[in-house]
């Protein structure tokens, strides 16, 4: 599993021209299923996002998780994550993940969040859709699950 994370003030992800997950401050996690992941990865890549220290303190050091900045995550599946773009210029996928492995997949990550108490709204998976963000910082992180 790969996730970009993004910490944003606001953000929000529309299908058709309909917000379908909104949310203030915290991460926009765009979320790439490779062939060889499993559901443990699900779990330790949700548990370092709900933990990971990348929200300033008071003294502006990066030092608070979401929970301490009373955060939330908005989840977007993205399987371009796993693009192979090593032999041509036409991107290959054939390490991400089939929609029918990858989306439970999804959904296990998703539950994972809510277990640790992580407000989460979502996209829609395999959708088109249209993010809107404010990336604050900018803070742009990259987990690679298992190795997260």
């Amino acid at each position: 599993m790969r996730a970009i994370l993004q910490r944003t003030t606001t953000a929000r992800v529309a299908v058709n021209g309909q917000t379908v997950g909104e949310i203030g401050i915290g991460w926009v996690v765009l979320l790439g299923i490779a062939t060889t992941d499993v559901s443990a990865d699900a779990a330790k890549l949700a548990d370092k996002i709900a933990g990971l220290r990348a929200f300033a303190d008071d003294a502006g050091k990066m030092n608070r998780n979401l929970a301490a900045v009373q955060g939330s995550v908005l989840v977007v599946s993205n399987f371009t994550l796993y693009a192979d773009c090593r032999n041509g210029r036409r991107p290959s996928f054939t390490q991400s993940a089939a929609p029918a492995i990858a989306e439970p997949l999804y959904e296990r990550f998703l539950t994972e969040l809510r277990l640790l108490g992580v407000p989460v709204q979502t996209g829609i998976f395999g959708a088109d859709m249209q993010i809107e963000l404010v990336n604050d910082g900018p803070v742009t992180i990259v987990l690679d699950a298992p190795e997260a």
